[in-house]
């Protein structure tokens, strides 16, 4: 058995969506003064790794900690779109996709309308990518409406390749959240 880490590091060196706020660690307390160590984090729900809820592009839509924990593990697989241009279009998107995280590998090509639908008639339980985004609004509320949690900024990616692996990205239950920061895992053999 193997871990993936697929998540990238927190700090302030971590990219953030235009916009969204920069991500801050500070130090609270030391074990010199206080007897112990601790950090404030300042940062947003979608910094870093992290997850979508539909609440975060549907008015009314489920937050992250209403979201049911079977829709943030399963079996994974990578696709890599990294040689075409473009949004990744539907037959980009493999047809035996049902019941899976289907986790893409872009190097930032963000996904068409049709390929989020495609998706969706393929019953997916989760969709992924490395990029900062997995498309636009629409291909956002695409999916989330169909109730599919979207993971962006995911790393290593390119080392499950071709593999069969069970994906973990457990979100924090942030009450009334539109999604949160994960730690995600492939365990592959």
């Amino acid at each position: 058995m193997g871990i993936v880490d697929l998540t990238m590091g927190l700090g302030k060196e971590t990219p953030t969506f235009p916009g969204d706020p920069e991500i801050e660690v500070i130090p609270w307390s030391k074990i010199e003064d206080n007897g112990f160590y601790m950090n404030v984090i300042k940062m947003g729900e979608h910094s870093g790794t992290h997850v979508d809820a539909p609440a975060h592009f549907i008015k009314g839509g489920r937050t992250i900690d209403k979201v049911p924990l079977e829709r943030f593990m399963g079996i994974g697989m990578v696709v890599d779109v990294r040689k075409g241009e473009g949004l990744v279009k539907p037959e980009e998107v493999p047809d035996k996709i049902s019941g899976r995280i289907i986790l893409f590998l872009t190097e930032g090509r963000e996904l068409s309308r049709e390929a989020a639908e495609k998706l969706i008639r393929g019953k997916v339980k989760a969709v992924g990518t490395d990029a900062m985004s997995i498309g636009s609004e629409e291909v956002h509320r695409i999916l989330l409406l169909a109730g599919i949690p979207i993971y962006e900024n995911l790393v290593n990616l390119d080392k499950l390749i071709g593999k069969e692996f069970l994906f973990i990205g457990l979100p924090l239950k942030i009450e009334k959240g539109s999604g949160s920061p994960v730690r995600a895992i492939a365990i592959t053999g």
